[in-house]
This record gives structure tokens, sequence and C-alpha cells, in this order.
């Protein structure tokens, strides 16, 4: 249970093909990316359907994309657009909510791959595949918080060990209702620290009980100078 809890998984289909996403028991689906397009010729992923492609008279379009990640999402909407991401007038933002709304929280879910699922065609002419990364958040998870410099204790009940699900350490733009303090006179930055999982992993997973200061000495300091940071971290206890 613990290891398919803790793993990060990847579908694919070709145009006209049937993507599914399955989660275990007590767990459900939570989307991180996704991608419609092509990346890659066709002799290495999902041949072409255009004979002018196959035969190779025809250079493919390799660069014809639709990307549908949560990050790039959050961020077009904090960021006026600098040009275009796509090679379309395909939505990002719409393909992503295309795929929460078909898949997010749910144990499965299947979808038929073709560009009228995400309204625009990226790139006519050219067989594209979805690609999908997302892994399984278990029904019942426990959330701590720790302002900077305190200490996290994490615990399960006896029989139980603690499977780290995600872990942040640094400061999101809204800030954190547990360290209110934190959030006086401070510009709306954004800045986390890219080894807080792995260390929360390594220190903590497997055991019953664990703790950890949120420092910059456990996590390193991702952030300018000054700013108050914390640590966020959500867990589940399995046997």
């Amino acid at each position: 249970y613990m290891s398919k809890v803790l793993r990060n998984y990847t579908e694919h289909a070709c145009d006209g093909e049937y993507i599914s996403l399955r989660c275990p028991h007590r767990t459900t689906i939570s989307i991180q990316s996704s991608f419609y397009g092509r990346r890659v010729p066709s002799h290495q992923m999902c041949p072409s359907r255009y004979p002018r492609y196959s035969s190779g008279s025809a250079k493919e379009d390799t660069t014809c994309l639709t990307i549908t990640s949560l990050q790039h999402s959050l961020q077009s909407q904090r960021k006026p657009p600098q040009g275009p991401v796509v090679s379309s007038q395909a939505s990002p933002q719409h393909c992503f909510k295309k795929m929460l709304d078909e898949c997010q929280d749910r144990r499965n879910c299947q979808l038929l791959v073709n560009s009228r699922l995400f309204g625009v065609d990226p790139c006519p002419g050219t067989s594209k595949y979805l690609s999908v990364w997302y892994k399984c958040r278990p029904n019942e998870y426990k959330s701590k918080v720790a302002c900077e410099d305190d200490k996290l204790k994490l615990s399960c009940k006896r029989s139980m060990v603690i499977a780290i699900y995600s872990a942040i350490f640094g400061k999101s733009a809204e800030g954190s209702l547990a360290c209110p303090h934190q959030n006086l006179r401070v510009p709306a930055i954004e800045c986390q620290s890219a080894t807080a999982l792995h260390i929360m992993t390594k220190k903590c997973h497997g055991k019953r009980s664990c703790s950890v200061f949120a420092s910059v000495n456990e996590f390193g300091d991702p952030c300018y100078p000054g700013i108050h940071k914390y640590l966020n971290v959500i867990y589940t206890c399995g046997k």
C-alpha cells in the first residue's frame, strides 16, 4: 500500500485510444501534469496515421504541444503572457482543467484521446498522444505545519508507520495560517526548497514517529534573506 501511495504514475495513449488512470483502494487520483501533442517522431511513439509522415517524405511536427501542468496553470494566472506557449490557440488552463474535471479525486477514470477533448487541435495533420503524470493520494491523510526553527513531529499509532506524501519548506505567495506573524509586511513571493520531499522521506519514511526542525540547516534557504519560512508536510499512516 505505501509503495503505491508514494509512486509517481505515468500513462500514455495515442489519438483514438483510451487512456485509463487507476489508484488502489483508499486512494484517489491526483493529477500532477499532462501533455497532449507530439514531441518525438512517429517511429518512437504512436505511429502516424498519415502516409506522408510514415513514408518519411515530409517532415513531421515534433514541436506540437499543449502543456497542461498544474505549475504552468498557476503561473499563468499570476503572470501576464510573455508570448505563445503552444503552437496553436489551445488554452493550457482549459486543458489542465479538463483533466481535473474528468479524473481528479476519483479512484479510476477513462478518456478517449482526441483533439476535441481539449477544444483546439494544436497541430492538424499530425498524429498526437496524451501523456498524464499522476499520484494516488490517500483518502485519509494528515497535514502538519511548523514555523521556521520550530520542531515538526509526526507519529502514527502502534503497528502503523509513516508514508510521506508531500513536503514543502519555504513560503507560498499566500503564506501560512499556522504562522500568521510571517505574513506581516512581506511581499507576496513564493520560494520553496527543491529537496524538502527527499529529506522528509529519508528522515521519516517507514518510521512510527520522527522529529525534524523546520530550519535552513536541514533544508537550505530557498528564499531571499529575511523571509520567514515554514515546513508543511502531508503524510499518511500505513502498514
